[in-house]
This record gives structure tokens, sequence and C-alpha cells, in this order.
């Protein structure tokens, strides 16, 4: 029979390997939010596509990640803890790759609004959305790796911010709109990519909540914290 600790060593190796895909995978999204932001601020046509024909190698990895976790389902067999760390590379894998898209969204229409009236000051808030999103992303991804639980409360708990930033937005937006029906088109642009960023950061706090269960084996009791009283709509 094959030796016991053997087994295990293997076990932790692939384990490694995948999580370390995780963490590429969370720096390309990290990137894909920085640049999809700079992109629309800068009016920068170029890097939106750029940000646009990253999202593949997102998507790709992603599918890397899933296939690598169904390997080690099916070879090593583990039991418990060890394979709640393995279905929990799904989860967040699955998350990462939405983030991927919203950011793929946003540079989809900062090419749209590079072309319209500049609305003064818009760009520059929803430039400050995307980085909190994207250092809550940073400090998720160091919970999980960390295994700290607390940290991934604290992210958890920041996406009130987010919320709290995006109908402050959503309010600035239709002043501007009532103000000058010039700036409507530019406005309901800017409206659909701060509800793709209240989105990521709410798939950000998914992944902190996969973290909690990860540690402590349960999901969180309270319902996460929401500010957003505005109506869903969908940003596509």
């Amino acid at each position: 029979m094959p030796n016991s600790e053997h087994i295990v060593s293997g076990f932790d190796r692939d384990l490694e390997g995948i999580q370390a895909k995780i963490m590429r995978m969370g720096g390309m999204v990290e990137e894909a939010i920085a640049k999809s932001a700079e992109a629309l601020e800068s009016r920068d046509a170029d890097l939106a596509l750029a940000v646009r024909k990253a999202d593949k190698a997102i998507d790709a990895l992603e599918v890397q990640v899933n296939e690598d976790a169904a390997r080690i389902i099916a070879l090593r067999a583990p039991t418990a803890s060890d394979l709640r760390t393995v279905l929990s590379v799904f989860r967040v894998s699955a998350n990462l790759e939405r983030i991927g898209d919203y950011a793929k969204n946003i540079a989809k229409r900062s090419q749209s609004v590079i072309e319209l009236p500049q609305v003064p000051g818009t760009t520059a808030s929803l430039k400050r959305m995307a980085r909190q999103v994207e250092l809550m992303l940073k400090d998720v991804l160091d919970a999980y790796i960390q295994h700290d639980a607390d940290l991934a409360e604290d992210v958890r708990q920041r996406d009130l911010e987010i919320d709290q930033m995006y109908s402050a937005l959503f309010r600035e937006y239709l002043t501007h709109m009532m103000e000058d029906p010039r700036h409507i088109t530019t406005c309901m642009h800017l409206h659909f990519m701060a509800k793709n960023i209240e989105r990521m950061g709410d798939h950000v706090t998914s992944v902190a909540e996969q973290v909690i269960y990860l540690v402590t084996g349960e999901l969180p009791d309270e319902d996460r914290p929401k500010e957003d009283k505005t109506p869903y709509v969908q940003g596509a």
C-alpha cells in the first residue's frame, strides 16, 4: 500500500499548486479592475480594449483551476477539512471570474463613453470606488491564503462602504441628467459601470464568506450589511 505520509505530501503539493493559480488569477483580476477604471478616467480606448482581451486569460485560468480541483478530489479523495479546502477553490475561482467579467464590462462601456462629452468629476469618483474594491480583493486573497477569518470578516463589513459609494454616485448621475439632458447618455453608461463595481464588491464579499467557512466550518450567521436601496439593474 502507498505510504500515507507520501499521500499527504502529494495532496499538499497539489493544493499548493492550485492555490498558486488562484492567487495568479486574483492578481489578473486586480489588474483588470485597475486598468478598466484607468481607461475610463484617461479616455484610453486602447487600454480598454486590452482589458477586454485579457479577460480570456482569466476565463482560461478558471477552467484550469476547476480541472485541477476535480482531479484532486478524484485522485486524493480528501476528507473533512481537506475536502472543504478543495471545494472552496470552485467557489473562489467562480467569484473571481465574475469580477473579471464586470471589469471587462466596464472597459466595454468605457469605449462608448470616450466618444461622449465628459461630465465633470464623475469618472474620478468611479475610479475611487473601483480602487476600494480592488483593495478589498487584495485583502480577501491574503485572508484566503493565510486562513485569516478575522481579515475576511473585515472585508465583508467593508462592502457597506461600496454600497454607500454606489448610492451616492447614483444620486449624482441623476442630478447631472436632470440639470443637463445632454449628459443623459453618458450618465446612463456611468451608472451601469458603478453598478458593475458594486456587484464586484458583492463577489469579493462572497469570497470572504467562503474564507470564513473554510476556517471555521460555518458560514457567517448575520446577513451582510447592505446599503444599496436603488432598483437592481444588471450592467452588460
